[in-house]
């Protein structure tokens, strides 16, 4: 039995998550308090389910803390669990139970909603490491939607390190969900060029502006190389993904340039092991 697991803080986008499950013909379960998950798993089992996706977070209470030991029992019991943590910066949380009005399940009378989520972050802490972590901040709803029907693509191969090549911009703060950040800001900016700014890092005249500048195929030959050097010892550290993000001022040109040419390289290595997906965090919809 393939169980998915998504958790994450409030207002990260779980319910959005869930329904993309759902709608891939998941068995799913919501707000589920974790202290049920081995006796569901068991139950769901025996009823002949082969997947099965439940939320977890804290309005299941703070049984939360004992999560990681029953993932662990789980996979022993030969269930193929993998989990899903989504994650946002408090200043957009904020905005976005601000915009909809509604409660966050930790905030009381005597609790402001920057202490309620402080909380509930510090409460998440011990699972964040405990499968493939997205960075909602930035992302919207078709976006996430589309990172997660990746996430279930990969359910269906065969185990291993998927590696991630997301592009983004400092302007907007480092992504929560990054492994491995990569700075490309002091090279050449194509936005400079009034022809190349609407464009992006995957637009032929912005590829060839880039690909024409030594100090650029310098930088990439040099990410090339410590990646390939210590990507073994990320799969034998057993991880399931490995986030590399690349950062330019805005995000669109030479980050974009970057994370698609390293992605190409490691999608023509298939010794090396390892799944590739790309992102441009700055260009999502």
């Amino acid at each position: 039995m393939q169980l998915v697991l998504i958790s994450g803080l409030s207002g990260s986008g779980k319910s959005i998550a869930l329904n993309v499950l759902e709608d891939a013909s998941y068995f799913c379960v919501d707000n589920l308090p974790a202290a049920l998950l081995s006796g569901l798993a068991g139950h769901l089992l025996r009823e002949g389910q082969e997947r099965v996706a439940v939320a977890i977070d804290m309005r299941g209470g703070s049984g939360i803390t004992a999560l990681p030991p029953q993932l662990k029992q789980l996979a022993a019991n030969r269930i193929d669990v993998r989990c899903v943590f989504l994650d946002a910066r408090d200043d957009v949380l904020i905005q976005r139970f601000s915009e909809t009005r509604r409660r966050h399940p930790l905030a009381t009378g005597d609790k402001t909603l920057a202490e309620a989520i402080a909380e509930e972050r510090a409460a998440l802490a011990t699972l964040q490491g405990l499968g493939h972590r997205i960075d909602t901040s930035y992302l919207r709803p078709n976006a996430l939607r589309s990172m997660v029907k990746d996430f279930i693509a990969l359910q269906d191969e065969a185990h291993g390190l998927t590696l991630l090549f997301q592009s983004f911009g400092f302007k907007h703060g480092l992504p929560l969900d990054a492994d491995l950040v990569f700075d490309v800001r002091c090279l050449p900016n194509p936005h400079y060029d009034p022809a190349l700014r609407p464009l992006t890092g995957r637009d032929d005249a912005v590829i060839e502006f880039l690909e024409t500048q030594p100090e650029v195929q310098k930088m990439l030959a040099d990410i090339q190389r410590f990646l390939d050097d210590w990507l073994p010892s990320y799969i034998r550290d057993n991880r399931s993904y490995l986030t590399v993000a690349l950062g330019c001022t805005g995000g669109q040109h030479r980050s974009v340039w970057f994370a698609e040419r390293l992605a190409a390289w490691f999608r023509g290595q298939p010794e090396k092991r390892a799944r590739v997906l790309v992102r441009h965090r700055a260009l999502a919809e």
